[in-house]
C-alpha cells in the first residue's frame, strides 16, 4: 500500500500554473497547506471536488464535504481514501511573449493599398477559475507552465490575433504609417477582443501589448505610399507655419 502523506503543500516558481502533488493516498488526518495565491483542488475519480483558499487545513470530514460524500464513509477518521490534489498558481504572469506566426494580410485604410504586417509583444495572464483549467485544460497532465499554457493557445492567439488586427485596424481606420504611436489604444482595442477566448478557458488577460509592428519596408508599394504620406504631412505643416 502507497504511504498516506503527513503533510500537502506546493513551493514551485511562479512560472507554474498548476501542479498535481505527487501522492495520491490521503486521511482526515493529513494536513493541507495552502499558501497565499494558490488553491487546491481534490479530484476523485475524474470529478472536481473540493477547493481550498490559502490556509492549513486537516483534512476532517467538515473540511472536506464534498470529498466526504463520495466517500460515504462508516469507519474511522484514519481511514485512507484514493484522491488527487492540484495546486493552482494565482499569481498575474507577466511578460508572456507573444508574436504573430505570419503575416497579416489587410487593406490599408487610408491610402487603400494591400499590406502585409507582423507583429508582436507581451502579456499578463492570471488564472481565475481553478475549476475550468483543470477540466478544461490540464486533464490528467501532472503539470502545466507557462510555455505549456502557451502552446495550448498558441494556435488561438496566431489566428485571432491576425483578425483582430486587420479588425481594429480598418474599424478605427489607423493608418499603417501612424500606428507607432497609437499603439496604446491599438493593445486595449485587441485585448478587449481576446478576453473571452481566455475566460473559455478560466483565464484572465489581464495586460495585452503589441509593442512591435513588422512593416513591408522596402516594398516597392509600401515605399511609394510612405513617401507619399510623409510629403502630405511636409505639406501641411509647411502650410500651417506660413499661416
Amino acid at each position: 500500500m502507497s504511504k498516506i502523506a503527513d503533510i500537502i503543500k506546493h513551493e514551485g516558481d511562479n512560472a507554474t500554473f498548476v501542479w498535481k502533488h505527487p501522492c495520491e493516498d490521503f486521511n482526515s488526518l493529513t494536513q493541507l497547506v495552502v499558501h497565499e495565491t494558490q488553491e487546491a483542488i481534490f479530484f476523485m475519480n475524474g470529478q472536481a471536488l473540493d477547493l481550498f483558499g490559502p490556509g492549513r487545513y486537516t483534512l476532517e470530514t467538515q473540511n472536506i464535504p464534498l470529498i466526504g460524500k463520495a466517500l460515504n464513509r462508516t469507519t474511522g477518521d484514519e481511514t485512507p481514501f484514493h484522491c488527487e490534489v492540484y495546486f493552482i498558481n494565482k499569481t498575474e504572469q507577466m511578460a508572456v511573449k507573444w508574436g504573430t506566426d505570419s503575416k497579416v494580410q489587410y487593406v490599408e485604410p487610408t491610402y487603400g493599398f494591400p499590406i502585409s504586417i507582423g507583429a508582436s509583444g507581451d502579456m499578463a495572464l492570471r488564472v481565475s477559475d481553478s475549476r475550468k483549467l483543470l477540466i478544461k485544460l490540464v486533464g490528467t497532465e501532472n503539470l502545466l507552465t507557462q510555455n505549456k499554457l502557451l502552446t495550448y493557445f498558441r494556435s488561438i492567439l496566431m489566428t485571432r490575433v491576425k483578425t483582430y488586427i486587420a479588425q481594429v485596424m480598418k474599424s478605427n481606420a489607423i493608418n499603417i504609417f501612424e500606428i507607432d504611436q497609437n499603439l496604446t489604444s491599438f493593445s486595449e482595442s485587441i485585448k478587449q477582443l481576446l478576453i473571452p477566448n481566455f475566460e473559455d478557458y478560466g483565464i484572465v488577460l489581464e495586460k495585452f501589448f503589441v509593442t512591435t509592428i513588422v512593416k513591408p519596408d522596402g516594398e516597392r508599394q509600401y515605399e511609394k505610399f510612405k513617401e507619399l504620406h510623409f510629403r502630405q504631412y511636409a505639406d501641411i505643416a509647411e502650410a500651417t507655419l506660413r499661416q
